[in-house]
């Protein structure tokens, strides 16, 4: 029955434990986009995990059943049919080129939304497997989108100077922070460490792009001052293995814990020491951005992407060269020396930067 709503389709990968930043904001938006606007519909491979519990009981959910997303085509152009969307968001580089694929098999009142979660050129230089496809999909195919969406201004400069891509298709839209929420979650339980200090955290998907290896790297030269330092990374990811055999090597056993998933991610903020964000590239990376705005010292590398627009707003931010392991290390050490200063609140702009109203706002004007 038509209910004189907006309907809107979100393509997402998964909601699983494994899952990313650009995950994590399209849930936001789901939980926080105007009901009396929007008829909400999700299509994602797989359905588990508590993010998908999670999710909104009004929001319609719509597997794509395949075994791989590179399957997923089909699938796509029989969705679409079916719910018949007026707009139509992906998120992630290979499904919205999958989406621009789908096009001439669409409703032709259809809007194509593309939501760009890395830097483009920093992919593709450091790890897409197939550059030369990748460098073709960025300049021909998204052209073909009506709009494109920025996690942040050198997004935007990358797909314009780059790419050529119009400046007219592309709009920057910071991720979302929910201030209160984080907060909140962040006192609910117990204190997860050891008594051992200075406590460093890392979270994010286990690949290549977030340089955990990097970090690993540096824990050895950060033990020789602080014996008593131990690294907790949370996140799953394919790099898994690979990482776990890195600390074997080392012979930091026992200095650094893998905890898998967690479902709550800033009760470790809160009671971790030090934030570090070793990447390689980000597009706005949601961890910093959550650990900073629990008032954490942060280290992040100063890396391709939208890291340099967040240290304006945030006087715990300090940035190190990339791929560097003395770098990384030198910083967390002059910070573990601070350790019992006060904490330096955001700056009074921040929560307007990065507001979650603000941003959903952003995206209503889009959807619509």
């Amino acid at each position: 029955m038509p209910t004189g709503r907006t309907r809107i389709l979100l393509l997402v990968p998964s909601f699983v434990g494994g899952a990313g930043g650009a995950e994590r904001v399209i849930s936001i938006l789901l939980h926080h986009l105007d009901r009396n606007l929007f008829e909400l519909h999700v299509a994602l491979a797989q359905r588990r995990h508590s993010h998908f519990e999670n999710l909104p009981d009004d929001v319609y959910v719509h597997a794509l059943q395949v075994s791989r997303m590179r399957y997923a085509l089909p699938a796509i152009i029989r969705i679409v049919w079916k719910v018949r969307p007026k707009t139509i968001l992906a998120t992630v580089s290979y499904l919205n080129v999958l989406l621009i694929l789908a096009k001439p098999f669409l409703p032709r009142n259809a809007k194509l939304v593309l939501r760009e979660a890395v830097i483009p050129s920093a992919f593709i230089n450091q790890e897409a497997r197939h550059p030369r496809f990748w460098k073709w999909a960025y300049r021909y195919l998204y052209k073909k989108a009506d709009r494109i969406i920025c996690l942040s201004d050198s997004m935007v400069q990358d797909l314009e100077r780059l790419f050529m891509i119009s400046s007219e298709k592309l709009v920057r839209i910071y991720n979302p922070v929910d201030f209160a929420a984080i907060r909140e979650l962040a006192d609910t339980g117990t204190d997860p460490y050891s008594a051992k200090r200075p406590r460093l955290l890392a979270t994010g998907r286990l690949q290549k792009q977030k340089g955990f290896d990097i970090l690993l790297s540096a824990m050895p030269l950060i033990l020789k001052e602080f014996p008593d330092a131990n690294l907790t990374i949370v996140g799953e990811g394919p790099l898994d293995a690979e990482l776990r055999a890195q600390v074997q090597k080392l012979g930091l056993m026992q200095e650094v814990t893998f905890t898998g998933f967690q479902p709550n991610p800033w009760l470790y903020m809160k009671h971790a020491d030090l934030f570090v964000l070793p990447s390689r590239f980000e597009g706005l990376p949601n961890a910093l951005l959550e650990a900073l705005a629990l008032e954490k010292p942060a280290i992040a590398s100063d890396c391709p992407g939208g890291v340099r627009e967040i240290q304006g707003s945030f006087p715990n931010l300090t940035l190190v060269p990339p791929d560097s392991p003395d770098a990384l290390a030198e910083a967390v050490l002059q910070l573990c020396r601070q350790l019992n200063r006060e904490p330096i609140a955001p700056t009074k702009e921040c929560p307007f930067r990065f507001d979650l109203q603000i941003a959903v706002r952003n995206y209503t004007d889009i959807l619509l």
